[in-house]
């Protein structure tokens, strides 16, 4: 995902989840139990779809506007930045960043979610944006609220942002989830608690006063390693 070619260290794979964790009961029914199969050079550097690089329009990266209709979006607004760098910190330059989440109310804008919660119909939950060339991504959006999950009695999700990174190739997309700081709910959640205890902090945001808006918006920041040993855990 580099525009640079270099040679790579090993992927930790100590820092992700397994791909089968009883608690996170999904993960039985659709993880892989046969070893996996490598992908020939030849899909890996298959240059294409460019999953829409040059269509990221003025607004995607807001998703407090993105989507308005009658009025501004429910909630808290925060802003999320962060850098995406390469096992050397060096920046991973013009990577594709989406992101998807509930509304405050914690309620997704898809069919399948049908908590007993709101609706807000001028937050979508989903949006992207083009690293620069420092690596740098921003997204303003509301903060998502927790919402309940059938995984087991009572189970909640912390709120999160799920972020998906493409880079050039067919073969290069990864996915995490970003978790806030002080959420009690993380001591109880098995897509966290998958994650190996001395990677979980990695997927905490920090408060930032910095990147924080006065009398506007709180600010978080998300860096995002790619490889190494502080790689960041991916799904």
């Amino acid at each position: 995902m580099s525009d640079t070619p270099r040679l790579l260290t090993p992927r930790d794979w100590a820092s992700h989840s397994q791909y089968v964790y009883p608690p996170y009961k999904s993960t039985v029914l659709r993880g892989p139990t046969k070893p996996l199969v490598p992908l020939t050079p030849a899909l890996k550097n298959l240059n294409a779809p460019v999953y829409g690089h040059d269509l990221v329009g003025e607004l995607d990266h807001d998703l407090t506007r993105n989507a308005v209709r009658n009025g501004e979006p429910l909630g808290e607004r925060i802003i999320v930045t962060g850098r995406v760098t390469d096992e050397d910190g060096r920046p991973v330059r013009n990577t594709l960043i989406e992101i998807w989440q509930a509304n405050a109310a914690g309620r997704y804008v898809h069919k399948v979610d049908q908590h007993d919660a709101p609706l807000d119909p001028n937050f979508l939950g989903a949006g992207r944006c083009m690293t620069d060339d420092d690596g740098r991504y921003t997204f303003i959006t509301i903060k998502p609220g927790a919402y309940p999950w059938g995984n087991h009695p009572n189970a909640w999700r912390p709120n999160h942002i799920h972020l998906s990174l493409f880079g050039q190739y067919f073969a290069s997309r990864l996915v995490t989830q970003m978790y806030f700081p002080g959420d009690p709910l993380l001591a109880y959640d098995p897509i966290f608690q998958g994650t190996p205890e001395q990677a979980r902090e990695r997927l905490v945001a920090q408060f930032s006063l910095d990147v924080t808006r006065a009398d506007w918006a709180l600010g978080y920041v998300f860096d995002i390693v790619l490889r190494g040993p502080q790689q960041t855990p991916m799904e």
